[in-house]
């Protein structure tokens, strides 16, 4: 994979910053991978339709067949739905609400048993008990379009294909305000970790 724009200098932001950052990343286990260019074949090297999407479904479908041996497929895909579903009408709130119990809880899905009948079943997202049974994964250069901003993040952290962090990351000459009020806020206004569509 090709990666972003190379640094003009050995004092460059991502030299001094964004670089080792990934690497201590890397040191803990995280899979790592620059996707500045993810789109550059046509189609997205993650697997996600538009820019749009914020959740790495392929890693997400993965890590639930590993987290949920014995749940059919079928309700997998139930919980997949329910994890991507668009949010963005919703207050913001309880957007996060929401997500958060599906995080914390699971899933409830419902599951067609051998004599026809159904029943629920909880779909687990993220092991909180064995940390090593999740699959982490530290994007950079990672491009989210929402329906007024289209911004490139330095870092976004999956945990089984779901952002639950982002970084900015600014060279230690940078004014804080500046990065908050020129970064950060535009990333809230593309909803990424309320919502599956930015």
């Amino acid at each position: 994979m090709t990666p972003g724009p190379s640094p003009a200098s050995d004092y460059s932001e991502n030299a001094l910053v964004q670089q080792p950052a990934i690497s201590l990343f890397g040191s803990l286990g995280w899979k790592t991978a620059d996707l500045y260019n993810e789109w550059g074949g046509g189609k997205s090297t993650e697997g996600r339709e538009t820019e749009h999407d914020v959740v790495l479904v392929p890693r997400l479908r993965a890590a639930l067949v590993t987290l949920n041996p014995t749940v059919p497929a079928e309700a997998l895909t139930q919980a997949v739905d329910a994890l991507t579903r668009d949010r963005s009408k919703m207050i913001k709130e309880e957007a996060n609400r929401e997500v958060y119990r599906l995080l914390k809880d699971g899933v409830k899905v419902d599951v067609r048993r051998n004599d026809g009948s159904w029943d629920k079943e909880t779909v687990n997202v993220i092991d909180w008990r064995n940390a090593a049974n999740n699959s982490f994964f530290l994007a950079s250069e990672f491009w989210i379009a929402g329906d007024m901003y289209r911004r490139r993040c330095d870092l976004v952290g999956f945990v089984n294909g779901i952002p639950l962090f982002l970084a900015e990351l600014k060279a230690t000459h940078r004014n804080l305000r500046n990065a908050f009020d020129g970064n950060l806020t535009d990333y809230k206004v593309t909803s990424a970790f309320t919502v599956q569509r930015a």
